[in-house]
């Protein structure tokens, strides 16, 4: 019997899963129309609260001020990353030119990036909720607690490297770990949530052995982490060379990226083989309306319109509503995976 309490934690938790992919989905939209330096300054826009909607409102040496700022900002990280012992990296960015080139007011793009840090404010708040309900199970599963606290933390620190981001004017290796604790933080909600429903429930008993689909959906797990840096480098070599044509002559920007996509849509072939595979061996052992097999079904969805996406990026001009797209369902392939890998988990063998 789940009481009122740990039935709110559940709900609480899902929604905060469902918030975080939105602000995946609000940061490719950004990225997709190339406003992530929308707000020179962080946590503000522009020193407000509420952004400004025309340049009149701006002081006459915005430029020169949000680029010493962001000079200030680069020296306190980089001291940070000699002392981690991270020399090379740190003089990389002391010594990149673009972080003193200034940005041009757009209030297109002020707005949407105004609009990906409220939806990110948005899921901060979900994720302190959740942890403030977590509570609940202090006498059942600490584990809860403890993993709901420590995504407040990783949260944190993702905002943090949010505002490096900004200030090192989309520095590309930044970016990839930014993208890499948005996972982080989807895949401990998702832990946290499958484990409240989970509490008190006798794990599913089957007749056909399930340590190989267990270790193989581990594998395809990996092959998808791996798969979702190459797209994040193959989005920052496509920003750059967006930025080099202004935004413009879209068709050419694919034929540009060199390497690196070609390594993408390659192992987005090895992709599709792990999940056909991972699908016909949960037909083989789940039936009817069982969880495992409706989450398989719903990770074929996700890969058919993941591979649309991709295909549409690749061959009809790099249309900006498919980059959001195909970013949001990447996160989303990877969280029906490892949600499937933590049901099928706690599925045993049945011994006759």
């Amino acid at each position: 019997m789940v009481s009122r309490s740990e039935q709110r934690f559940i709900r609480i938790n899902f929604i905060t899963i469902i918030v975080t992919l939105l602000v995946i989905l609000a940061g490719g939209i950004v990225r997709s129309t190339g406003s992530g330096m929308g707000c020179p300054d962080w946590p503000k826009c522009f020193d407000r609260y509420i952004p400004p909607t025309d340049v009149s409102q701006l002081p006459a040496n915005y430029k020169e001020k949000y680029v010493a700022g962001r000079i200030k900002k680069n020296e306190k990280f980089a001291k940070y990353l000699e002392s981690m012992g991270k020399v090379a990296l740190a003089d990389s960015i002391r010594n990149d030119k673009s972080i003193t080139l200034p940005e041009e007011f757009n209030p297109a793009k002020t707005w949407v990036e105004y609009l990906n840090r409220l939806t990110g404010v948005f899921a901060g708040l979900f994720l302190l909720l959740t942890a403030v309900y977590s509570f609940t199970y202090r006498k059942t599963a600490k584990r809860i607690i403890i993993l709901s606290i420590l995504n407040i933390f990783v949260v944190g620190y993702q905002a943090w490297l949010g505002s490096i981001v900004v200030s090192t004017n989309l520095a590309q290796w930044v970016v990839t770990v930014h993208m890499l604790l948005a996972i982080v933080i989807l895949a401990i909600s998702i832990y946290t949530y499958n484990y409240a429903k989970q509490l008190g429930k006798a794990p599913s008993v089957i007749m056909y052995r399930i340590l190989w689909l267990k270790g193989f959906l581990l594998f395809t797990l990996v092959i998808s982490i791996m798969q979702i840096v190459l797209g994040t480098e193959v989005r920052e070599a496509i920003d750059v060379i967006a930025k080099s044509v202004s935004y413009g002559l879209r068709g050419t920007w694919i034929d540009k990226v060199g390497a690196v996509f070609s390594y993408h849509r390659d192992l987005a072939i090895l992709v599709v083989i792990c999940n056909g595979i991972i699908y016909k061996m949960v037909i083989d052992r789940f039936s009817g309306k069982a969880a495992p097999l409706l989450t398989a079904r719903f990770i074929l969805i996700t890969l058919l319109i993941q591979l649309l996406s991709g295909f549409a990026l690749a061959y009809i001009a790099f249309p900006p509503a498919a980059q959001a797209v195909h970013i949001l369902f990447s996160t989303l392939l990877f969280s029906l995976q490892f949600y499937l890998y933590l049901l099928v988990y706690r599925t045993s063998t049945y011994k006759q």
